[in-house]
């Protein structure tokens, strides 16, 4: 399966597992601290749409990041992400519910998986003040969906993401590591202590050795 099937499986999997959520399950928190499922959601389109906006538009100048190097730039407790959260609380919370920003999400992706498909994937293309491929901001947006599919299902019982989002995100982590993960660690536990979502336990960091200090690998 090349990326762009594999962003497309990470999009649908994000939207199936959201889309009969009741006015309840909606409020619930996620692995974003602050945020709701329907923050996340919303959160979550406006990435959308950012990749949209980056695949439509050639940046005229050479890469600076790739793949893994974008994730590296991103830390979490920023002034920045603190912004960031209080400003999609208060735009998420206007809208009546749910769905009209999850069908706007469904809506946005496939346009995304249909730009990805029609993309010179060796093409420059710029988003958050970097340059990278088209190819490569295609496999950081399979991280993104998969990253925060896991967050928005922590208080639900509602399937993961699929082998291959994780695969990818499993291969990011282990680019910033700078070697395969040296512990046995399903997808799912990489995905989320490499990304600060759950913490290393003290075996982990003796298994690890000097490798610990680099967790999280981006947050």
């Amino acid at each position: 399966m090349d990326d762009q099937a594999i962003l497309d499986t990470a999009y649908r999997d994000v939207v199936a597992a959201v889309s009969d959520l009741d006015g309840e399950q909606e409020w619930l928190p996620t692995g974003c601290s602050g945020w709701s499922v329907r923050d996340l959601v919303f959160h979550m389109r406006g990435d959308a749409q950012r990749a949209l906006v980056a695949l439509a538009t050639p940046a005229g100048a050479a890469p600076d990041s790739d793949a893994v190097s974008y994730w590296s730039h991103w830390r979490p407790g920023t002034e920045g992400a603190r912004t960031n959260l209080r400003m999609t609380r208060i735009s998420a919370s206007v809208y009546s519910g749910l769905r009209p920003i999850l069908e706007s999400y469904a809506e946005t992706t496939e346009a995304v998986v249909y730009a990805a498909a029609h993309t010179d994937p060796a093409m420059p293309v710029r988003t958050q003040g970097h340059v990278l491929t088209a190819g490569d901001l295609v496999r950081t947006l399979v991280v993104e969906a998969a990253v925060h599919h896991l967050d928005l299902v922590v208080a639900l019982d509602r399937p993961l993401p699929s082998a291959g989002p994780l695969r990818v995100v499993r291969e990011t982590l282990d680019g910033l590591l700078g070697e395969p993960l040296p512990l046995s660690w399903d997808d799912v536990a990489y995905a989320r202590t490499g990304t600060g979502r759950a913490p290393l336990s003290a075996a982990d960091r003796r298994a690890l050795g000097p490798l610990a200090d680099r967790f999280p690998l981006f947050g």
